[in-house]
């Protein structure tokens, strides 16, 4: 499994350089689930005895404490080795600007002496983690590709689309 943005050999350049060095699938499993997750509000519905199709699927976005979602972004963030949890929190940490990409060996540190345990529950408390993680793996020049990203001008391929003038000429 490869991971996200590892320098190559040689380049005692890119070795200054922050490195991710988390792997993308995960992160972006993560981020998937934790949109999913931050949707969830609280018990809205004062008839969830009633049927779905008459309330207009309301529980469906009810977090009653025993949702799936969160069992799954749990096990997702739990199922990481304790180096690749405390860079997620740091990686959130960037997302959110609460450190900059140069202070990328700060944030691993802190997020080292503070959130070494229970990493995935305070992750869970910390709103708009999809985003944040989304947002910090772009400062890594590092991205996700979701279903919705095809109506974002990518391709069949997945790869993204050349503007209007590159496509006229091919």
């Amino acid at each position: 499994m490869a991971s996200v943005n590892t320098p190559g050999p040689g380049r005692s350049r890119r070795s200054r350089e922050p490195v991710l060095n988390l792997p993308l699938d995960k992160v972006s499993f993560i981020i998937l689930k934790a949109r999913e997750y931050d949707v969830k509000e609280g018990n809205t519905d004062p008839d969830e005895g009633s049927n779905a199709i008459d309330d207009g699927q309301a529980d469906i976005l009810t977090d009653n404490g025993e949702d799936p979602v969160r069992e799954e972004l749990l096990g997702a963030i739990r199922a990481l080795n304790d180096e690749e949890r405390i860079r997620l929190v740091a990686l959130a940490w960037l997302g959110r600007g609460t450190f900059e990409l140069g202070e990328w060996r700060d944030a691993l540190a802190t997020a080292r002496s503070e959130h070494s345990r229970r990493t995935a529950e305070y992750l869970l408390t910390m709103p708009l983690l999809g985003d944040y993680l989304e947002d910090g793996l772009a400062l890594f020049d590092q991205g996700i590709v979701d279903d919705s990203d095809v109506h974002e001008g990518l391709d069949a391929d997945d790869e993204p689309l050349g503007n209007m003038k590159d496509a006229k000429r091919h």
